[in-house]
Order: structure tokens, then sequence, then C-alpha cells
């Protein structure tokens, strides 16, 4: 018996009604096979709020802080070096690079900052060793890493620190970061081993002071970064 058009048209919306009912209102049909399409509701997408998916610039900016920088020059004014001093979380990290190489001899050389921010004649100008409001025992508060410069007269220096501040090297006569002729023993004479020629053991005040590093082969005066 034939089937009118009208049954047809039944059957076929039927089948059609639970496969619409599956998907949710205002829900795009699926383009690609096993893929669910994305949800519209007709509000506007949400905006991320402030620092949300960008962890690396937001931790940058929470680390930043207070820079100071010296050139470094021999006595005849050749520039040899950079020092830049970077303040972020409480200590300071201190970079020391070489700008023209073969000017520095193959070694270690003794690295200190000095107390007071003039470099001329042989650099005694710069005074002792720097020493915090406060501070007064060994190391001074501006010993510092040797640098070691390589056999083609080029180094580079990283280092760390919470012995001063930004402020503490630029107060007053400000200070200097100077390059010694010898490596630095850091006062390490064992009085097992070692004693002076007066007979004491350990080392002596000039050791102590100095670190035996020394002339003093280049300079320069920090300045705010």
């Amino acid at each position: 018996m034939p089937i009118s058009a009208s049954i047809r048209l039944l059957a076929a919306a039927a089948l059609i009604v639970p496969i619409a009912s599956a998907c949710a209102p205002n829900e795009p049909v699926a383009t690609e096979p096993g893929t669910t399409p994305p949800v519209w509701t007709g509000s506007p997408s949400p905006t991320p709020t402030a620092g949300a998916g960008h962890g690396t610039e937001h931790g940058a900016a929470a680390s930043g802080g207070e820079t100071v920088t010296a050139n470094l020059a021999l006595q005849n004014g050749t520039e040899v070096a950079t020092a830049t001093v970077e303040f972020a979380d409480g200590f300071a990290t201190v970079t020391v690079e070489t700008t023209t190489p073969g000017e520095l001899s193959p070694g270690f050389h003794g690295l200190h900052i000095h107390q007071v921010g003039t470099c001329e004649g042989d650099f005694a100008s710069a005074g002792g060793h720097f020493q915090a409001e406060g501070h007064t025992g060994h190391p001074s508060s501006g010993d510092l890493s040797s640098l070691q410069v390589r056999s083609d007269g080029s180094a580079k220096l990283v280092t760390t620190t919470d012995a001063f501040t930004a402020e503490d090297l630029l107060a007053g006569s400000k200070t200097a970061i100077v390059i010694h002729e010898k490596a630095d023993n850091f006062g390490n004479i064992p009085a097992e081993k070692y004693q002076q020629v007066n007979g004491t053991p350990g080392p002596d005040q000039q050791t102590l002071a100095t670190g035996d590093a020394g002339s003093r082969v280049a300079c320069g005066v920090f300045a705010a970064g």
C-alpha cells in the first residue's frame, strides 16, 4: 500500500529531532568528525585579568631594581672593562666584562670596590676597600670574587653579594671598582702553615686589607645606570 507524503514527512521529522536536541543552544554545527564546536552565548569573550598568562613579564617587573655602572680604564686612560651592578630581591648581581682584549694579563686578578669614587694617578685616590656603614670585619664589604682573564686577555665575571646597596655605592663621594695586578688570597694564610716575619702566625693587617693583590691596574667610578 503506498505511503502517503504526509507520513513520510512525519518520519523524517522524528529522525531529525533527536539529533538537533543533542546540541546545546546557540552551538554551531561541528565541521570535523569527532570534534565539539565552541559554544557561543552572544556575550563578549572574557578579557584576561592583568598579568594572567604573562608570568615572565610579571616576574621581571616584580624583580626589577636599581642599577649602577662603571667603565674601568688603565692608568693611561685606555678603557678595558665595564662593571654593572644590578640590585633585586635583596642582593646585587655584579657583572664585570672586558671591552679591550689583550690589555689585562692572563690569570686571576683581585677585584674590589674601593671607598672613594676617584680614579687618578696610580688609583691610590680610590682609598681602601669599601666598608658598608656598620661593617668593619673581614672580608670587606667591597671584596668580590677574583676576575679570571683568559689567554687572549678577555674575561667575564658574574657574581652576587648582599654586602651593600645601591645607595651605599652612590652616597657621598661615591665608590670605585678596581682590578688589581695579582690574584687575591682573601687573607687565606693558615696559621698552622705560615707565620709573619715577626713570628706571629696567620695573615698580617696588610694581607687582610689588600689580599696581597698588588698594584691597581684599572679603575672605574660607579654612577647610576
